[in-house]
């Protein structure tokens, strides 16, 4: 089967990051300065991505199928526009209750029509051989995609403040952040019109796709054994990824950076994205891509156990970066593996939106509680202890996804 070409897969990156920059890039690079003017306490943010998550869930199952029976350019083409629509309402600083609908409302714009169709073209970009590069480059693609927009919201959210940031008053702020997400609006449905015109497969779309869909494939599919250790593994996974939303707050409440500096470490931590997505691409189709998501957990569980212990404060400037880059790689690493061994795994390729869907089903259910959770940490234990029984969390769940790793890659090493 040949490969789709390069420009097949910039594309796909573009798409892959450009989805989420509205409900999850930048509330995560911004977050203090989001906190602040939509007036909303952590928990509130969490309750937000919860409904985001519960309508998610449904769509992952859903939209599974749908990326076994149709293309993937129309319905990511599709994805991308509905959520820049969205940002328009993002845009009014809606109330609570409004911006929770939107929220759902990215809950499927972001998954039914967008996240199977995304996990099945990059498989068939990797073709036979190249799986660990097709799944580090979208990621690392990815990264670079979310580190750019952050760079670009920090230029674009401080050129509008031009008195210090820490005098300016809450609607000069919001006046700046206002600018960064209509940039953004902007570029996403550009993004859009380039996947729907140029992200075109020489592939026969009959070898990727099914007529139908009926529960003897779902069946089929949930007899591996890998589909089960991957729901746990992306689980675990997922949940440290999400985790790293409050490494700007944890630069702002607990080493006393202003809200720019803050946002600047988010930026870093989304640079350290690309830089391991492009380095596990390149190495680990080499090695064993099993085994290398093993160590991705385990460097979760060292960068946990570095913040939960208490020993980083605002003069331990060192220590803290060598943590963030210590969690960045174990989380960056572990996103862009665990769906690059569905080939090991024996999931068959024509397959994969169901597979996809069901693993998802589970893998990211996150996105429901993950928020709520370090969000009540967060407000009942504010400084430096609310940030530790966060991390206590991180290192927890990276243990149990270690195990199931270790299995997985016991159990197929011999193919």
């Amino acid at each position: 089967m040949k490969k789709p070409s390069w420009i097949y897969l910039i594309l796909l990156i573009l798409a892959g990051e450009a989805v989420f920059i509205l409900p999850f890039v930048l509330p995560r690079i911004f977050r203090p300065t989001v906190l602040e003017v939509f007036q909303l306490d952590n928990v509130q943010l969490g309750l937000c991505f919860s409904i985001y998550g519960l309508v998610a869930v449904h769509s992952y199952l859903l939209g599974g199928p749908l990326a076994d029976k149709f293309p993937p350019r129309k319905l990511i083409a599709i994805a991308l526009w509905m959520t820049a629509l969205g940002g328009l309402l993002f845009a009014s600083y809606p109330s609570l209750g409004m911006l929770q609908v939107l929220y759902g409302y990215w809950g499927f714009t972001t998954i039914f029509l967008f996240w199977a169709p995304m996990i099945k073209a990059t498989r068939v970009w990797g073709g036979d051989t190249s799986q660990g590069k097709a799944f580090g480059f979208l990621d690392g693609g990815r990264g670079l995609t979310g580190f750019l927009f952050g760079l670009l919201g920090v230029f674009i959210f401080s050129l509008f403040l031009r008195d210090n940031v820490a005098m300016a008053s809450l609607l000069e702020r919001q006046e700046a952040f206002t600018y960064v997400l209509y940039t953004s609006v902007i570029i996403i449905l550009i993004i859009g019109v380039l996947v729907w015109v140029f992200m075109k497969s020489n592939v026969n779309e009959k070898e990727i796709l099914v007529e139908r869909i009926s529960f003897n494939e779902i069946k089929q599919v949930l007899k591996l054994p890998s589909i089960w250790l991957l729901m746990v593994i992306i689980l675990c996974a997922y949940v440290g990824y999400k985790i790293t939303d409050i490494i700007s707050q944890f630069a702002n409440e607990v080493m006393l950076y202003d809200q720019v500096e803050s946002a600047q470490v988010g930026t870093f931590l989304q640079f350290l994205r690309p830089a391991t997505g492009i380095l596990v691409g390149l190495l680990v189709d080499r090695f064993k891509i099993t085994f290398w998501l093993f160590l991705s957990l385990v460097l979760c569980i060292i960068a946990g156990v570095l913040f939960a212990t208490g020993i980083i404060v605002p003069n331990t400037t060192f220590l803290f970066f060598a943590s963030v880059v210590t969690i960045g790689m174990g989380v960056y690493a572990a996103r862009a593996l665990y769906f690059g061994v569905m080939k090991e795994g024996n999931i068959p390729l024509a397959l994969t939106g169901t597979a996809v869907g069901l693993i998802s089903l589970v893998g990211y259910t996150p996105d429901i509680f993950a928020g709520p959770a370090y969000g009540y940490f967060l407000d009942k234990y504010p400084g430096v202890q609310g940030h530790q029984y966060v991390f206590w969390m991180l290192t927890g769940f990276s243990s149990v996804g270690a195990i199931a790793a270790f299995i997985y890659y016991r159990m197929y090493q011999k193919k």
